[in-house]
């Protein structure tokens, strides 16, 4: 337990709630994204499917990025210059592979929704920077004390945009350097789509979760801690790497960013973990009816609660059980969900019951891929 804190339901420090903030259902924080941005002059796109059809070196999507791969790259026109979306987003296999963490951490997910805005070559730092701020602020009504940012070192233009534009202290603006041991370019804070091609700086936007959690603010030995969460990633496109490492400015750099819904909506529904966020405890109430458990607290239940989400919009993507690739994938993810309720002591097929529920849950924002 973090010092002077009180646990959540699954023993996980419990944050500090601010008693002000408004209590948003997730639904409402996500068409209160797009709508913002909507009125930003962004396209409001739907998500893509899961599985990408522009890159067959990806097993699924993995974030808003994926479908605006080739716009970023020059080689397709979209009728606009700004959009945003809210993408369903998988990260079960190969590079991002996190699953045996799943359900027992308070962010890890095998599926998730990522809300972002992009710019094609028509906003910069300038705009993308405010945007980000006065959602989180005059939108969301966060306290701006709580809000912690990075830079990348070098990336004088985005620090000093936060600290005169914004008036963010600059005791919370943190530059963050390349890895230790590690090749130029080589940091957290700046990001790349592949070893050649557009990359550039980003600027990363974290809450305060209070004293009840352990951690440190980032950049610091302690960083590591659950205190201070990034909830959105600005990624600034404005090189182009070449062959040999040389970064040369891309003609029209453009605005990737990505904020995940979980996390947002755990900050202003006032909890740590995002399986306390009313869409994960619809869906852990169905598990309990489901599985007849009484474990109220049990790890499994998040398991379960998580890979319905998985399974189902991957099936409806066209994800089939198999023995390799994607449906290797999503067979181990749903063999992981039943092995969990025999654990709640469910010896008879249960898993399928949960897909109204989920329905019920996410079913009005994707009614193009309704389970």
């Amino acid at each position: 337990m973090g010092k002077g804190g009180v646990n959540g339901p699954n023993g996980e420090p419990r944050a500090e709630r601010t008693a002000h903030l408004p209590i948003q259902k997730s639904a409402e924080i996500r068409s209160s994204f797009l709508e913002y941005f909507k009125s930003k002059g962004h396209t409001i796109v739907a998500s893509s499917s899961l599985v990408p059809g522009n890159d067959p070196t990806l097993l699924f999507v993995n974030s808003g990025m994926v479908q605006f791969k080739d716009v970023f790259l020059g080689k397709e026109k979209r009728p606009y210059s700004r959009a945003t979306t809210s993408q369903r987003s998988v990260r079960a296999g190969g590079k991002h592979n996190d699953l045996e963490n799943v359900g027992y951490t308070a962010r890890h997910h095998t599926f998730f929704e990522m809300l972002g805005n992009f710019s094609f070559g028509d906003y910069f730092k300038k705009e993308a920077i405010p945007f980000a701020w006065n959602l989180l602020t005059q939108v969301y009504k966060l306290p701006k004390d709580k809000l912690w940012v990075t830079v990348y070192h070098t990336d004088d233009e985005a620090y000093d945009i936060w600290a005169k534009d914004i008036g963010v202290p600059a005791e919370r603006i943190v530059r963050i350097g390349d890895k230790p041991g590690g090749q130029k370019f080589q940091s957290d804070n700046f990001w790349q789509m592949a070893d050649t091609g557009p990359c550039g700086p980003c600027s990363e936007i974290f809450y305060d979760h209070g004293p009840g959690v352990e951690g440190g603010p980032p950049g610091s030995p302690d960083a590591d801690g659950d205190r201070y969460i990034e909830i959105w990633n600005l990624v600034f496109m404005q090189f182009n790497r070449d062959e040999k490492g040389v970064m040369h400015p891309l003609p029209k750099p453009s605005v990737d960013t990505g904020m995940g819904l979980e996390r947002i909506a755990a900050v202003l529904q006032g909890v740590h973990s995002n399986y306390e966020i009313d869409l994960f405890q619809d869906l852990i109430k169905a598990a309990i009816r489901e599985t007849g458990t009484g474990e109220r607290a049990s790890p499994s239940l998040n398991v379960i609660a998580d890979h319905i989400r998985a399974c189902s919009f991957l099936i409806v993507d066209g994800v089939i059980p198999g023995n390799e690739g994607r449906g290797y994938v999503l067979r181990r993810i749903i063999r992981r969900a039943i092995r969990h309720g025999y654990k709640l002591g469910q010896k008879q097929p249960f898993f399928h019951k949960l897909v109204a529920d989920l329905d019920r849950a996410m079913g009005a924002a994707y009614p193009g891929t309704r389970p």
